[in-house]
């Protein structure tokens, strides 16, 4: 999930939706041109920004909320009832909304004589009926909805109350991310992009002041001892109502937006003959590749609480979901500022080049998009290993969630990769229309997480178990990645340009690895000497990120990395401006 949703789990890309550039030059051989990647770089650098800040402001909200609730019972509780929503919205309608009917609203602005207004307004009443039935059905069940996410919650009674309590405050804000999505996404038909690159900004903000208030009030985990059985109605109330409130403001704040772009806000029940149904004949299965997905999802929440509870008892706390969930949102971030921009930028240009049957169109694109990604998302995932406890450390302290979290984000750590591929390849299907390869693909990709997952849950101590299903995920993508590309070459004639990507991502790897073995090296050195606390953490953040970021840069240049050379030039270009 992207900046669009407060979910932590990424499934199918609820994600901001971004400009769509006209095509650039490409020279006579069909390759694209210089001008086409800078352009390429110059666009992603833009929408970066907004995902940048957004992501920024996220990750102190989610240290806020360790700092208050930590990482043991109550933090999962927490957790539990804040990814639901995020979870039944995407399994309703909000990963069709991106993958489908987008690409309908972007039609019926070209085709229709009103400019696609018509067919926004019936699309976004639709998506009001719908969702306003499923925030009222969802505060109902929240007892049973807890029981379906955490088994392991649900049977410890005062977990249970207080995990229900913070749901049927979180449920209706599934009604506010359809209106926040759809809206942002007619925005961005028409030209409009910074909204929904900003205005997570104020969710994050509004939250991020509750949790404050919050600590104000009750202190820290850490200092009140505040738990489960302790954590009073009023707390509850607050942290719930601030939740809720953020994304309401999210989703107030696109109305002037697109006041400004001279679109009417109408409802509209006209929903019979007026191409909806297309579009959800195409998002059916959209639908059932967010079911997968969502079902590995649920088997890792059921199986992450039940482990963090068993290794809280044990005196390892700090090792359940929600240190999961923070270090994946964490692990998570480059590839929304990075590959998201990147992909978004190219995607209108590939769905043209797909619609139009143009073959070698789409595999310059896809080969220049992953490529171009690559040159920060190996680096960093990489860099997870050497740095990944004193990040954790840093943000969420060595004596609570910060080294089991660090473990974990370190098990996560070169998953980053087939899961930045796996995001590039995806959107080359859809861009041919093609919802159903995907959602092949994303079953065997959640039936490996949840089988790895469910292996570490039976062979690993309980306060390894977690890390070890952070591992697992990447492992899931690794095989799907390659499942996804074989199909793709065949749909293109092995048209895919493999050789030149994979030599890219293969020197890009060799580059890492010394980096990251020197990186790792100056951490171990310096927290031996600082120790884990503030300052050991931020000299050791410091010097490892220094000495990752000088080896790496030295090794790319002797290998004559193109893609680094291109990206550098851009930097030094807008240093000296």
């Amino acid at each position: 999930a992207g900046a669009a949703v407060p979910g932590t789990a990424p499934g199918p890309e609820v994600v901001p939706p971004q400009p769509a550039p006209e095509p650039a030059p490409v020279a006579a051989t069909g390759k694209p041109s210089g001008g086409r990647a800078s352009g390429l770089l110059k666009s992603s650098a833009v929408m970066a920004a907004g995902t940048m800040v957004s992501r920024l402001t996220g990750f102190i909200r989610s240290a806020l909320i360790v700092a208050a609730l930590g990482g043991a019972v109550l933090g999962d509780s927490w957790q539990v009832a804040y990814q639901l929503p995020t979870m039944i919205f995407i399994l309703t309608i909000g990963g069709g909304l991106n993958s489908v009917f987008v690409p309908q609203l972007v039609r019926a602005m070209k085709e229709d004589d009103d400019g696609g207004e018509a067919y926004a307004n019936r699309l976004l009443t639709l998506v009001i009926v719908v969702l306003g039935v499923l925030t009222v059905l969802a505060v109902f069940a929240a007892p049973l909805l807890v029981k379906l996410v955490s088994f392991d919650i649900s049977r410890d009674p005062a977990a249970n109350e207080v995990a229900v309590a913070f749901t049927r405050y979180c449920v209706p804000t599934i009604f506010f991310m359809g209106l926040h999505v759809v809206m942002g996404q007619i925005l961005n038909a028409r030209g409009r992009f910074g909204a929904m690159m900003w205005t997570p900004v104020l969710n994050n903000i509004v939250m991020i002041a509750t949790f404050g208030l919050f600590i104000w009030v009750y202190g820290t985990a850490k200092t009140s001892h505040i738990g489960v059985t302790t954590i009073p109605d009023e707390g509850i109330r607050l942290l719930g109502i601030g939740t809720l409130l953020g994304l309401v403001v999210q989703a107030l704040a696109m109305i002037p937006y697109l006041r400004d772009a001279d679109f009417k806000l109408r409802l509209r029940f006209d929903w019979r003959g007026h191409g909806l149904g297309k579009a959800a004949k195409l998002a059916k299965w959209t639908v059932l590749f967010v079911l997968a997905n969502q079902a590995g999802v649920l088997v890792v929440t059921q199986l992450s609480t039940w482990a963090g509870n068993t290794a809280d008892r044990q005196g390892h706390p700090g090792t359940g979901f929600i240190s999961y969930a923070s270090a994946q949102l964490i692990w998570n971030m480059p590839q929304a500022i990075i590959t998201v921009s990147v992909m978004a930028a190219l995607l209108p240009r590939l769905a043209r080049s797909a619609h139009d049957g143009d073959t070698g169109a789409v595999r310059d694109d896809m080969s220049q998009g992953l490529r171009t990604s690559a040159v920060a998302i190996v680096p960093i995932s990489f860099g997870f290993l050497s740095l990944g406890i004193p990040l954790c450390t840093l943000v969420y302290g060595s004596s609570g969630a910060g080294i089991p979290m660090g473990y974990m984000l370190m098990g996560f750590g070169v998953g980053l990769i087939p899961f930045s591929v796996q995001y590039v390849v995806l959107r080359a299907f859809y861009a041919y229309e093609d919802t159903r390869t995907p959602f092949y693909n994303t079953v065997i990709v959640a039936a490996v997480n949840a089988a790895a997952s469910g292996l570490c849950f039976l062979i690993l101590p309980a306060r390894w178990a977690v890390v070890g299903m952070a591992a697992s995920y990447g492992l899931a993508y690794i095989i799907g990645v390659g499942v996804a590309w074989r199909r793709l070459g065949k749909r293109m004639d092995g048209d895919l340009d493999t050789a030149h990507v994979v030599r890219t991502y293969a020197r890009l790897a060799g580059a890492s690895i010394p980096a990251t073995i020197i990186s790792g090296a100056v951490v171990y050195a310096i927290m031996q000497m600082l120790g884990s606390g503030f300052v050991g953490s931020l000299a050791a953040l410091v010097a490892g990120a220094a000495a990752l970021l000088a080896v790496f840069y030295l090794a790319a240049r002797k290998m004559r990395i193109e893609e680094m050379n291109a990206l550098v030039g851009m930097v030094r270009s807008k240093l000296g401006r």
